[in-house]
C-alpha cells in the first residue's frame, strides 16, 4: 500500500460522533459495550482512515495565512470540480455556471424541494431509504411515498418499475429522490436501469433530485453513471448533489455542491438557498475540496476503493460461511453493508433488538436497519482497517450468531 489504510487511530475525545456518542442516544446510537470490549464504530457513515495527504496540504497552506474573512469561491474551486467530473465520470459539458456550493447535501436537497413542490406534496423515495432523507422530509412537511426495492434471484437490489409507476400515477407525484449509488443497499445502478427510471419520470413529468455523494466509491466491474448523462431530458429535469465528504472523510468540514443545467430551475434553487442565509460559504471547505479533487488524490481514491472492496468481500464471505440464516447482497459500491437477519431470527427465536444488543455488548457498534425502513436488517460501516473488520466479525461469530 502507498497510503495509510492500516493504522488503528483512537478517535475518542477527538470530536468523533461515531465514538463519543455511544450510549447517549437510545434508539439511535449503540449502547456502551460490556467491560473488556472496546467499541468498533460501525454505525455512523464516516471512515476510520486518515484523509488523503493533498487535503492536509491544501488546508495547512491556507491556515498559514491567518485571516478568514468574507470571500468568494475561486476559479480553482470550479476548475477542480469540472476536472474531477470529467476524469472520474466522463462529464464533458460542465461549466462553472452549472455549479453551486451548498453547506451540505441535505440543505441542497431542501433548497431544491422548495422549488419543485410544496409542503404536504408527495415525494417518491425508494425503501430501504437513507434515514437522512426520511427525517428531513418529515421535518419539512413533505409526504413520503415509498416504492420498495426488490431483490432478484441473485439477491441483487432492483427498482420495481411497475410499483414506481403505480405510486407516481395514483399519488400525483411530480418529485422524486434518487440515491445513486444507493445507501444503504450499495447498488450501483446500471445505465439501462437509470434509462428506464428517467423515462418513467419523463412520462409523468417528475423532477428528480439525485444524491450522488457516493459516486467515487465504486468497486471493480461497476461504473457510476451520472443521472444527468442519461438523456437530454434527464439533464434538464435533474438536480444532482455531490460532495467530497464521503469519498475523503470530510464530514466534519461540511461542504457539498449541486449541479443544475436547467437555467430556470437553477436560478430558483439559488434564490431559495440564499433566502435563509444557511448557505454562507466556508473558506476551509473550499480549500479542502480543491485538495481532494487534485490529481494527486486520484491514486488515494483508487487504493481506498480496493481496500473497501476487500473488506466487503471478506465480510460477505464470512457471513455466508459462519452465519447461516443471515443473508447479504454484496455491495457494488459505498462502504455500507446491509444484512438481513430475518431468517436467522426466525430460526433462533430472537428479535432484532436482541441481536442488536448482543452486538453492542461486545463492542460491535452496528445500526438498526428499521431506521432505513427495512425490517430485521442491520447496517454496518466497513470503512476501517482490515484488522478491525476481522475483529468485529470474530466477535459476532463468538457472541451473537452462535
Amino acid at each position: 500500500m502507498n497510503y495509510d489504510f492500516t493504522s488503528v487511530i483512537d478517535r475518542k475525545g477527538r470530536d468523533a460522533y461515531a465514538v463519543d456518542w455511544i450510549g447517549k442516544e437510545p434508539g439511535i446510537a449503540p449502547e456502551v459495550p460490556d467491560e473488556g470490549f472496546d467499541c468498533i464504530p460501525m454505525w455512523v457513515a464516516d471512515m476510520n482512515f486518515p484523509v488523503a495527504p493533498p487535503i492536509v496540504e491544501a488546508l495547512t497552506e491556507r491556515i498559514r495565512h491567518p485571516l478568514f474573512g468574507y470571500f468568494e469561491l475561486s476559479e480553482r474551486y470550479f476548475e477542480a470540480i469540472i476536472r474531477w467530473q470529467e476524469r472520474s465520470r466522463r462529464v464533458r459539458d460542465l461549466r462553472a455556471e452549472h455549479i453551486y456550493m451548498d453547506n451540505g447535501v441535505m440543505g441542497g436537497l431542501i433548497s431544491a424541494l422548495k422549488v419543485l413542490c410544496s409542503p404536504g406534496d408527495p415525494v417518491l423515495l425508494h425503501a430501504p431509504v437513507y434515514r437522512g432523507f426520511k427525517d428531513t422530509l418529515h421535518l419539512c412537511g413533505y409526504h413520503i411515498v415509498y416504492s420498495r426495492l426488490i431483490q432478484d434471484e441473485n439477491h441483487v437490489w432492483r427498482m420495481d418499475f411497475a410499483d414506481m409507476e403505480k405510486r407516481i400515477s395514483e399519488n400525483g407525484i411530480h418529485t422524486a429522490i434518487l440515491c445513486s449509488p444507493h445507501n444503504p443497499c450499495g447498488r450501483v445502478w446500471e445505465r439501462e436501469e437509470l434509462l428506464e427510471a428517467m423515462e418513467l419520470f419523463r412520462k409523468y413529468e417528475v423532477f428528480v433530485v439525485a444524491d450522488e455523494i457516493w459516486s467515487d466509491l465504486i468497486f471493480k466491474g461497476h461504473r457510476h453513471i451520472p443521472v444527468q448523462s442519461i438523456s437530454e431530458d434527464a439533464k434538464n429535469r435533474t438536480v444532482s448533489l455531490y460532495a467530497p465528504t464521503k469519498t475523503f472523510n470530510l464530514a466534519g468540514i461540511t461542504g457539498s455542491y449541486r449541479i443544475v443545467y436547467n437555467s430556470w430551475l437553477r436560478d430558483r434553487i439559488e434564490k431559495e438557498a440564499e433566502m435563509t442565509f444557511y448557505n454562507n460559504k466556508n473558506v476551509l471547505s473550499m480549500h479542502a475540496l480543491i485538495g481532494a479533487y487534485s490529481p494527486e488524490s486520484e491514486p488515494w481514491v483508487e487504493e481506498l476503493c480496493r481496500v473497501l472492496e476487500a473488506n466487503m468481500g471478506y465480510a460477505c464471505t464470512y457471513i455466508r460461511k459462519y452465519f447461516p440464516g443471515v443473508s447479504v447482497a454484496e455491495p457494488e459500491g459505498t462502504y455500507m453493508l446491509f444484512i438481513d437477519c430475518g431468517r436467522w431470527c426466525q430460526i433462533h427465536k430472537k428479535t432484532l433488538d436482541e441481536v442488536l444488543k448482543a452486538g453492542w455488548r461486545v463492542g460491535v457498534g452496528w445500526q438498526d436497519g428499521r431506521l432505513f425502513e427495512a425490517d430485521c436488517h442491520i447496517r454496518l460501516n466497513l470503512a476501517m482497517p482490515f484488522v478491525r473488520v476481522q475483529e468485529a466479525f470474530r466477535r459476532l461469530r463468538a457472541y451473537v450468531f452462535c
